[in-house]
C-alpha cells in the first residue's frame, strides 16, 4: 500500500503549467502574472491637486496666519490673493499662475505653471474672486507630482505576482492593455455507472443522481481550474475510450469519477489501455483509498480514476488534483494551511490509514486556541456522509498508526475553503 505522500509525489511530478498566454487585464483577476510589467509612461502622468483647493506658490503664502501681518494702519490682517481662474480635473488648458496670485483647483486637476503647492479649500474662505488663506503650506504640499507613484522604466507588477483588484487597477494605471500570465488549466470531469442519472429525471429503482461531476467540478473551479463537466459517460469500453480520448486533447488534467473501486475497475481501466498506462492502486487514505492515476495520450495528461463515493472522491480531489491545479497555476505553495487544534470530543480512525476526516474549526474566544470537533471519525459514524461533508470548514488528518484521539489532544487540522 503506498503512503499519501508517495501518491503525492507521483501526481505532482507530472505537473505542467500550460504555455503563459496574453489577455485583457479584465480577464487577468486571479491568475499568476508571467512577466515584469515596465511603465513606459510616469504614473501620474503630470503634477496634479491632491485635493479641492488653491494653487499657489508657497513663498507667496508663507504668512497666512502670522500675527505680524497687518494692514496700514498696523492692525492685524489675513492674507488674500487674487483667484485668477479655476481648474478642472481633466482640463487640457494650460494655466500659469503668477507671483502672489492664486487659481481654484479641483482634485485630480493639472497643476498650472508655476505653482508648487495647494492650500486646501478648509483653510482659506473658500472665495471666488479673491480668497483669504488663514494657514501656509510647504512647497509640494497637497500635490502628486509627475512619477510620484511610478516612473518610466519602473516595474509595475513583478511576474510571479497574484493579479487582483490593486494590480488590475495598476496595469490599467500604465496605460496596459494586456498581459502575459498563466492561464488556468483546463480540467474535464467524467461520471461513469451504469447506477448514474443526471440531476434533471428521476431516478429509477437501484438509479441515484450523478453527483461527483458537479460536486468535483466546483472543486476544480474553487482550485482556479477551467472547468469542463464532460457528465455521465457510457459505461461501455469503446464509448468511454472515445469520450476520454476526446478529453485529452482539450485539457490539462481529466477526472474520472466512479471508475476506481468495485468488479468494474478493470474494464474501466481495461477500456483505457490504448491511452496509455493506469495505475490502479491503494493508497493509505481514508476516505478514498482505492485509486488510479496515469498519464495518458500523446500528451501525457494526468488522468485520475476515482471512487464512486462522492466524499471519497472530493477527499481524493483535495488532497491530490487540487495540489496539480495550483502548481499548474504557478502558485508556489499548493497546499491548504495547516494548524494545530485541540478536539472537542474523542475520534477514532482506521488502523494503518492515514485519515482525513471531516471537522469544525472553531477558535476559543478567550484564548485564541483553536478546537475542532470531528464530525466523522467518530466510533460507528459513516465516511461516506456527503451533509457532514458540506457542514466542514477542516479535515482533521490523523497519522496511519493513530486509532483513537482523547478529547483535549492536539492534532493537525488543513483548512478548507471560507465559508461566507
Amino acid at each position: 500500500m503506498r503512503s499519501v505522500e508517495e501518491q503525492q509525489a507521483l501526481v505532482t511530478a507530472s505537473a505542467v503549467a500550460p504555455r503563459p498566454v496574453r489577455v485583457a487585464i479584465s480577464e487577468a483577476q486571479g491568475l499568476l502574472c508571467a512577466e515584469d510589467v515596465v511603465a513606459a509612461r510616469p504614473l501620474p502622468g503630470f503634477d496634479q491637486a491632491a485635493v479641492d483647493g488653491y494653487a499657489v506658490r508657497s513663498i507667496d503664502v508663507t504668512d497666512a496666519g502670522s500675527d505680524e501681518l497687518t494692514g496700514p494702519e498696523g492692525e492685524p490682517t489675513e492674507l488674500t490673493l487674487p483667484v485668477v481662474g479655476e481648474v478642472a480635473a481633466g482640463s487640457r488648458q494650460p494655466t500659469r499662475l503668477q507671483p502672489r496670485q492664486a487659481v481654484r483647483v479641483r482634485t485630480g486637476a493639472p497643476l498650472p505653471t508655476l505653482a508648487d503647492a495647494v492650500v486646501p479649500e478648509g483653510w482659506t474662505n473658500g472665495g471666488h474672486a479673491r480668497v483669504k488663506i488663514h494657514r501656509p503650506v510647504l512647497s509640494g504640499a497637497y500635490v502628486r507630482r509627475a512619477g510620484d507613484d511610478v516612473q518610466p522604466g519602473d516595474v509595475a507588477v513583478k511576474a510571479g505576482t497574484i493579479i487582483g483588484p490593486a494590480q488590475v487597477g495598476l496595469l490599467a494605471a500604465v496605460g496596459q492593455t494586456k498581459v502575459l500570465v498563466h492561464p488556468r488549466p483546463r480540467l474535464s470531469v467524467i461520471s461513469v455507472g451504469a447506477e448514474l442519472v443526471d440531476i434533471d429525471r428521476d431516478p429509477g429503482m437501484g438509479q441515484v443522481f450523478d453527483v461527483n461531476s458537479y460536486a468535483l467540478a466546483a472543486a476544480a473551479r474553487d482550485a482556479g481550474a477551467e472547468v469542463n463537466r464532460v457528465g455521465i459517460s457510457d459505461t461501455d469500453p469503446t464509448k468511454l475510450r472515445d469520450v476520454v480520448e476526446g478529453q485529452l486533447l482539450r485539457a490539462e488534467i481529466v477526472v474520472i469519477a466512479g471508475a476506481a473501486g468495485g468488479q468494474q475497475t478493470e474494464r474501466y481501466r481495461d477500456a483505457l489501455d490504448g491511452l496509455g498506462e493506469i495505475d490502479l492502486t491503494r493508497v493509505a487514505m481514508h476516505p478514498g483509498s482505492v485509486q488510479g492515476f496515469g498519464l495518458l495520450g500523446e500528451d501525457q495528461v494526468p488522468t485520475f480514476l476515482l471512487p464512486a463515493n462522492p466524499v471519497s472522491a472530493l477527499v481524493v480531489f483535495e488532497m491530490l488534483i487540487r495540489p496539480l491545479v495550483r502548481i499548474a497555476l504557478g502558485r508556489r505553495q499548493p497546499m491548504r494551511r495547516v494548524v494545530r487544534a485541540r478536539t472537542v470530543a474523542p475520534i477514532t480512525s482506521i488502523d494503518g490509514r492515514q485519515a482525513f476526516l471531516r471537522g469544525q474549526l472553531m477558535r476559543d474566544e478567550q484564548t485564541g486556541e483553536y478546537l475542532v470537533e470531528a464530525l466523522g471519525g467518530a466510533a460507528g459514524s459513516s465516511s461516506h456522509l456527503l451533509a457532514t461533508l458540506a457542514e466542514a470548514n477542516c479535515l482533521v488528518t490523523l497519522a496511519p498508526g493513530v486509532t483513537e484521539v482523547e478529547t483535549g489532544e492536539v492534532v493537525e487540522v488543513i483548512f478548507l475553503a471560507q465559508r461566507g
